[in-house]
């Protein structure tokens, strides 16, 4: 029988804390959050593997050492209000809300949306909405926030998520396009919004944030 529990500690000792992530609150979050839940009904034992994990229509559960190493770069405070952006089947939000003082889970694809509720109440998770919308719109109902998290790739600047930060906010991503990317944290200075690259990662591109084709002449 699958030892869910034995499985998520391995997920923390062996694939975050390696990672350097030494943020007490995130480790406690991840090794309480039974990502299991979040996951196809028939791929539950590959819940803590080291890799991003489909889930559907083009869709992927970051690796667990990229998601962490993008919330521990965040610095998240007790009372940060968070954006989750393409939230998928809800387990960042899970572990964000243990995290901070509220989360909006973004998702587009209403399939994902709907799993994303049922996972998240199965897993009691409080101080946190599920919203329906165009990721690259982010949730301007929400705004401002504390800390937005791009639960995938973007091959483009999102100026109009950074518009949703709070003066002092935070937005982590992935930036750039398979196979190579950067873990990068943008802020807005003197009114642009400037990324900062952090560590080297790989994500599938969100939908709505490809670059467009550039013209070859």
């Amino acid at each position: 029988m699958f030892d869910t529990a034995t499985a998520r500690r391995m997920m923390v000792d062996g694939q975050i804390r390696t990672a350097d992530i030494t943020d007490h609150d995130l480790l406690a979050a991840m090794l309480v959050v039974p990502r299991e839940l979040f996951m196809p009904s028939s791929r539950t034992e590959q819940a803590y593997l080291d890799g991003d994990i489909a889930i559907a229509n083009g869709r992927a559960l970051l690796k667990p050492m990229v998601l962490a190493k993008l919330i521990q770069a965040a610095q998240i405070g007790s009372s940060d209000r968070i954006l989750d952006v393409g939230c998928g089947t809800g387990y960042s939000a899970a572990v964000l809300s243990r995290m901070a003082g509220s989360v909006v889970a973004l998702e587009e694809d209403a399939t994902l949306a709907r799993r994303a509720q049922e996972a998240l109440a199965a897993a009691g998770a409080e101080h946190l909405v599920v919203a329906t919308g165009p990721l690259i719109a982010g949730w301007p109902a929400g705004a401002p926030y504390d800390v937005i998290l791009l639960n995938g790739a973007t091959e483009i600047v999102p100026e109009v998520l950074g518009q949703q930060l709070k003066p002092n906010g935070r937005l982590v991503c992935i930036f750039g396009r398979v196979p190579t990317g950067k873990g990068t944290i943008f802020r807005v200075i003197e009114g642009q919004l400037v990324g900062r690259p952090i560590f080297d990662a790989a994500a599938l591109v969100l939908p709505g944030f490809v670059a467009p084709p550039a013209f070859v002449f």
